[in-house]
């Protein structure tokens, strides 16, 4: 699991800290991040909310470390081990990343890329994680649960619209939120989640 380090912290590293910790973005909720939400930019917490609801995004990490360019030291936005073994140190930018960065990046030996805001904000997927992550940490019952993932197993797939038969101890959009962002089921967010939205239990 990943965990910043229990030693002095370097001065960039440390800045960083200390700018993300006056700054406070909506959703608070993280899924799969392992150690403290920190964010220095409303595009870094929207590019954390498509990491969260990114099937092969294993675990997320903020403001990892700091490594040396030719603009003296950088700290990235997010580290992030993907299914696979993959490890990429991410920056929500602008437009474009700074070449001297992914330079240091890579004379360091380490993989990185810079994620555009454009990219982040293309489509639904956004906005439907955004609207997800509000239920990150309202847990739905087992029996809601077990109902849920039977009524599945039995049918294949419902709509979001069958599903509010299927709850009867928290709110369906809730508990659908839940399961999604846990893994438990999955539908495709990359259009606006509605009634119609179909649900099938997650598989990888």
């Amino acid at each position: 699991m990943m965990s910043h380090p229990h030693f002095a912290t370097p001065a960039a590293l440390y800045a960083a800290y200390e700018s993300a910790s006056t700054k406070l973005f909506y959703p608070r909720a993280a899924v799969r991040c392992s150690g403290d939400p920190m964010f220095r930019s409303r595009h870094a917490r929207d590019l954390a909310c498509i990491l969260d609801v990114d099937p092969d995004v294993v675990a997320w990490l903020c403001l990892p470390l700091e490594f040396h360019t030719e603009r003296g030291p950088h700290v990235p936005d997010f580290l992030v081990d993907y299914e696979g073994g993959v490890r990429i140190y991410l920056d929500a930018v602008e437009e474009t990343g700074a070449p001297e960065i992914a330079e240091g990046a890579a004379v360091a030996g380490l993989r990185y890329r810079a994620v555009p805001r454009q990219e982040v904000r293309q489509g639904s997927r956004l906005a439907n994680a955004r609207d997800m992550l509000r239920y990150a940490r309202s847990r739905t019952p087992l029996n809601d649960r077990i109902r849920m993932l039977s009524a599945l197993e039995e049918a294949g797939s419902l709509t979001i619209a069958d599903g509010f038969q299927v709850f009867r101890e928290t709110q369906p959009l809730t508990g659908i939120s839940w399961m999604y962002l846990h893994r438990l089921i999955s539908m495709d967010i990359d259009e606006v989640i509605s009634l119609d939205t179909v649900v099938r239990r997650y598989h990888r």
